[in-house]
């Protein structure tokens, strides 16, 4: 009886994790090569185009990694789901830093650290949509994704293109049909506009003490620290998408702190169907989830 019970088990297993894996090489620069891991469902028929999800893992621009145990089971998710999921390195710029991205880290620094990263991740999406054939991507339905400092890249690559993107015109068909930030934050919130607005789904705790859920210093700098930049994050970036009449959803922790930047496999079932109501059916959802830490 034993026997059988594993060997159902190892089937179940293998029914539910069954995709495809294949690696490409999206941009070199200088030294680094940068890669994306293509995450697709067996199932998957030739003619087929799929939704996407193009990740970007988080680690403060120093750390972390594409194929982190959480974002092979996040990929994993999504071919059940019928989706594809990819997930991208990017470039760590303060990889060995003494100062991290903290209050010693002057802001101008943090700035291009920020505008290489969108950049980085506009590279990865021009890429997929370049290959959507061979990758079997649909190009009208890119769900961007990340968790803290590739939340911030995300957020800043769709919103802050014209900010911090010499020639936006490179990334004119690499466009997002949605988002999901996980404790992220922008720059300045007034570049979200009716043109570029898309829904989004945002978690974040209100004690996050790195990445403000509202209007206040990255870190929470002074304003003597060299590292002293003001960030607009999930409450500002929600308010200003219910002002553009835009959907939105927004998981708020009282108490909370920056696990929320931890994907939330309970809840992935919930985000899709915001998406599939919001993209596919066109509905207009705007949703506060506000509950006390445990």
């Amino acid at each position: 009886m034993k026997h059988t019970l594993f060997i159902v088990a190892f089937l179940v297993n293998t029914f539910m994790f069954s995709q495809n894996m294949k690696t490409y090489v999206y941009s070199i620069k200088g030294s680094d090569t940068l890669k994306l891991d293509v995450y697709t469902p067996k199932n998957i028929k030739t003619n087929d185009s799929l939704p996407v999800v193009l990740w970007m893992h988080g680690g403060g621009f120093s750390g972390g990694n594409r194929n982190n145990p959480d974002e092979v089971k996040l990929m994993k998710y999504l071919t059940q789901k019928g989706f594809i999921g990819i997930s991208i390195s990017y470039r760590l710029l303060l990889k060995d830093s003494k100062t991290g991205s903290g209050c010693e880290c002057p802001k101008t620094f943090k700035l291009d650290i920020f505008r290489q990263a969108a950049i980085d991740y506009l590279d990865a999406a021009k890429y997929i949509v370049q290959n959507k054939t061979k990758l079997q991507i649909d190009p009208t339905h890119i769900i961007a994704g990340g968790s803290s400092a590739g939340a911030e890249g995300v957020l800043n690559a769709v919103y802050l293109k014209h900010f911090f993107v010499d020639d936006a015109s490179k990334y004119e068909n690499a466009n997002f049909a949605g988002i999901i930030s996980l404790a992220g934050a922008l720059v300045n919130a007034n570049y979200i506009s009716e043109e570029n607005a898309i829904p989004t789904v945002l978690f974040h705790g209100t004690d996050d003490n790195l990445v403000p859920i509202g209007k206040a210093p990255h870190h929470y700098c002074k304003p003597d620290q060299l590292g002293y930049m003001i960030l607009e994050g999930s409450d500002i970036i929600a308010n200003k998408l219910h002002e553009l009449h835009t959907p939105y959803y927004l998981h708020k922790v009282v108490g909370g702190r920056h696990e929320l930047c931890q994907i939330p496999f309970s809840k992935l079932d919930e985000i899709l169907d915001f998406f599939n109501k919001t993209i596919t059916d066109k509905e207009i959802i705007q949703t506060k989830h506000i509950i006390q830490k445990k």
